[in-house]
């Protein structure tokens, strides 16, 4: 509504600017750059004298100009005005109802940084309606956030009171993504503290910063520069694994999806070997591999193979199945 306000003042200015121009053009008989500079400084009440002396005509045309270009220079103040205030207010409120939802949200990832992989990440849970809260310090990007109806715990994520506003005590997981490596291992140290169970993914820039991270508590420590090379090896080498796994990664294209799915100790698949589920008919899901508890990985696993409790199945399939499954692997009746 107020840009539309705001519109109709600029034709406005622009329509008294053409009857100005014009009019002093066929009234004084000047030119049409001394006409227009006339009425540019006459509707902007700047005070500057006449190009040449008026005569009667003139400065009736000019108190005409002078009534509309106030009158017309006035509302387009106005508009501009309530653009801005109604603007950051809009982001007042936003903030607020932002500062809410944190009360009360829970098993969620915590988002430490909204760079470019940390706006990928927050875009990529989003389409999987996946809760999340970003934590960011640096006041624009804090608006971008805002504007994106994403929940900012706004601050310095090195800092205890920013996490725990942030919910990292209900949280899922907690992801560092900060440009500096240090920053991320400070992340990881106080995450950890605060929560001792929580799972902590951190971002390594520097070779030697993977150690480092894991010693902090990180449960897993992704180098982009590492993946970003490996992709492009495996795009010379094998570029048709290459475009299997894109598409494996990015449901958007197939609807298949990678899935990981733990198997808990009320799920009906506790004890049952492949063959005697119903994973590969009636879900059409392929069983990559299971991971033991011990850690151990059962790659491709034979129709002989026992599902235990707490294994974790890595598969494929298309995502609604996967989400079935999930569920059901939960031990879940609802």
């Amino acid at each position: 509504m107020n840009h539309t306000a705001l519109l109709r003042a600029l034709i406005g200015i622009g329509l008294v600017l053409t009857i100005g121009t014009a009019g002093y053009h066929l009234i004084e008989g000047w030119t049409l750059l001394e006409s227009l500079y006339m009425t540019v400084i006459t509707i902007s009440t700047i005070g500057f004298k006449e190009v040449y002396d008026l005569g009667p005509k003139g400065q009736v045309f000019t108190l005409f100009i002078i009534a509309t270009g106030m009158g017309v220079m006035t509302y387009a103040m106005i508009a501009v005005a309530r653009i801005m205030i109604e603007g950051e207010i809009l982001k007042i409120l936003m903030r607020r109802r932002s500062m809410k939802a944190l009360e009360k949200i829970k098993d969620h990832f915590v988002i430490c940084g909204f760079g470019r992989m940390g706006s990928f990440v927050c875009h990529e849970l989003r389409e999987r309606h996946i809760p999340f809260v970003v934590v960011e310090n640096r006041p624009e990007v804090q608006d971008a956030v805002v504007a994106r109806n994403m929940l900012l715990a706004p601050g310095d994520a090195t800092r205890e009171d920013v996490l725990l506003s942030a919910g990292i005590a209900r949280a899922r997981g907690l992801v560092s993504l900060l440009d500096s490596d240090a920053a991320n291992v400070y992340v990881v140290l106080t995450g950890r503290r605060l929560n001792p169970n929580i799972d902590i993914i951190a971002r390594a820039g520097a070779e030697d910063a993977e150690a480092k991270l894991r010693w902090a508590g990180a449960s897993r420590v992704i180098s982009p520069y590492r993946i970003g090379g490996m992709r492009l090896v495996m795009g010379i080498l094998k570029p048709k694994v290459m475009g299997f796994l894109e598409v494996a990664m990015d449901r958007k294209e197939l609807d298949v999806e990678l899935g990981e799915v733990q198997v808990s100790e009320k799920s009906p698949y506790v004890g049952r070997t492949l063959a005697e589920t119903d994973i590969r008919k009636d879900l059409n899901l392929i069983i990559v591999s299971i991971i033991k508890q011990n850690g151990k990985m059962v790659f491709n696993p034979g129709p002989a193979t026992v599902i235990d409790s707490n294994d974790t199945l890595i598969t494929l399939g298309e995502f609604g199945n996967l989400a079935r499954f999930e569920k059901e692997a939960s031990g879940s009746t609802r």
